[in-house]
């Protein structure tokens, strides 16, 4: 992970958080489990623009939590364009909902609360870009999934792939999490069907490009 002065620096050189999502960090951070979750100024920044560049149409999020990320994807769609969100927590949806109606986009997410692997199959909707971000342990099963509910040169972004930095650490690399982690960065490197970037950047993000 990138040193916390670093981080400091360079979120004091990026474009500030809005008023809406000033306050879902810090209510998240005042009143929700593991705040640490949440994606944050610079990570929400770089979803947005990453989002913005692609004008996506319809968008696959897997763990909204406390719906941070969810808002910033949500402002790249293209006009009448829909996020679909999935989060398991129910203790999360009043919370989720004040803020996507507090940001404007009601409109423009339909949040499904539930088991993501039950969700996931059951959908057939096909996706510009999605972005993972919930339990490790099914990371691979939730790739597998979502890949065929892509499109050709369409994305997807996943979240804490270098996970503290216990991907490279073997004292530490044990535990099931560290393991799944593992286990799905090596299978996209395999993957023939995309190329893969991963970012040394905040938890690690690998952005993987579906080429068929």
């Amino acid at each position: 992970m990138i040193e916390r002065t670093i981080e400091e620096y360079a979120e004091e050189h990026s474009t500030p958080e809005d008023e809406v999502l000033f306050d879902l960090n810090r209510k998240t951070h005042l009143k929700v489990l593991r705040p640490k979750m949440l994606s944050g100024h610079l990570q929400g920044k770089f979803l947005q623009m990453i989002s913005e560049m692609i004008q996506p149409q319809h968008i696959l999020e897997v763990g909204t939590y406390t719906g941070y990320a969810t808002i910033c994807l949500a402002r790249g769609l293209k006009s009448g364009g829909k996020i679909t969100t999935i989060e398991k927590n129910p203790e999360l949806e009043t919370m989720i909902r004040e803020y996507i109606r507090k940001a404007g986009l009601e409109e423009s997410v339909d949040l499904k609360m539930g088991d993501a692997i039950t969700i996931l199959k059951q959908t057939d909707q096909l996706f510009d870009l999605a972005f993972i971000d919930a339990d490790k342990e099914n990371y691979l099963s939730y790739y597998s999934l979502i890949k065929d509910k892509i499109r050709k040169g369409g994305y997807i972004i996943v979240d804490n792939v270098l996970w503290y930095g216990k991907v490279v650490n073997e004292s530490e690399s044990r535990d099931p999490d560290t393991i799944a982690i593992k286990a799905f960065n090596d299978y996209v490197q395999e993957d023939n069907e995309v190329e893969n970037l991963m970012l040394p950047f905040r938890d690690g993000l690998s952005v993987i490009r579906k080429k068929v």
